[in-house]
Parts: C-alpha cells; sequence; structure tokens
C-alpha cells in the first residue's frame, strides 16, 4: 500500500453543505440566517454585539487575575536558620525570634551555609534547602497545611476576584 492508496472509511466524511441554493433542498430560502435583522443581511463582524458595548470592552482592561486558591508562604532561608540559638527549629520558634510572619505557611530556602545538626520543621521546603540541612546530618520535617490535602479555601468574596 502506497500514501496515494490511503482512502478515508465510507461515511466518515461528508461534503460541506451548500446553502442558498433553491427551496429543492435543505438550506433554501433563508439559509439558516433566520427571518429580516442585520444578521440575514449583511456581513456582521465577529464579536459585534447590535450597539451593545462588545465583551472585549467591557471586562477591565489589563487587570489580571487574582488567584483565590493562591497558596502564599513565608520564607526563611538557612543563614538565618544558622544564626537561630537552639537545635529544634519550627513555624512557632521563628515567629517568637521574629524571623517569619505572624501568618502564613512557612517555606525554608537555600541561601546560605549549614554547617550543624538541626532539626527544622516547615510546611515547604525547596530541594536545595532540604539537601543542605540532611549534609549537615539533620533532619526535616514538613507540616501538613491547615486546609489538609488539596487547595485552600477561597479568599475574599465574589467581588474581589477582579
Amino acid at each position: 500500500m502506497k500514501p496515494h492508496e490511503l482512502k478515508a472509511p465510507a461515511g466518515s466524511s461528508r461534503p460541506r453543505r451548500r446553502v442558498g441554493r433553491g427551496t429543492g433542498g435543505k438550506g433554501g430560502k433563508t439559509a439558516g440566517r433566520g427571518t429580516k435583522g442585520q444578521g440575514a443581511r449583511g456581513q456582521v463582524r465577529p464579536g459585534f454585539e447590535g450597539g451593545q458595548l462588545p465583551l472585549k470592552q467591557r471586562i477591565p482592561k489589563l487587570k489580571g487575575f487574582k488567584n483565590p486558591f493562591r497558596v502564599e508562604y513565608v520564607v526563611v532561608n538557612l543563614d538565618a536558620i544558622e544564626a537561630f540559638e537552639g537545635d529544634v527549629i519550627s513555624p512557632e520558634t521563628l515567629r517568637a525570634k521574629g524571623l517569619v510572619h505572624k501568618h502564613g505557611l512557612v517555606k525554608v530556602l537555600g541561601r546560605g551555609e549549614l554547617n550543624r545538626k538541626m532539626q527544622v520543621s516547615a510546611h515547604a521546603f525547596s530541594r536545595s534547602a532540604e539537601e543542605a540541612i540532611r549534609n549537615a546530618g539533620g533532619s526535616v520535617e514538613v507540616i501538613p497545611p491547615p486546609f489538609g490535602n488539596g487547595r485552600p479555601p477561597a479568599k475574599g468574596n465574589a467581588l474581589t476576584n477582579r
């Protein structure tokens, strides 16, 4: 079999419907355009809404989209953890020292060096931070988020998502 011998199976493709060719078959008389009005006569451009302000003009320009389900982390780097006294580090101890904001989930990032063994627990870790803590002989514990697995509850109301 050669490429020029390939053929679509019978009944899989149908010819294009030719409308407006008389009342003898389907698509005669008004040819699917309804009765009277601008759409039956002239060419109406895509997106035209009959003089009503079009959708593309009604929506605010370049305002973007604020995801109500976004998970935001407060971050702390390894150099801040290195300067921390004590070997057990958790979000509560970091908040008590003022290293992270009192609200939000804590994420540990890998900037800086870690030279001592520490037990670090946080909601998330970057790959480099996790590696550095384990290489220093410490342990990493990932705390599950308060909203469980999946997405967090939406913030705001119907009017804030603009």
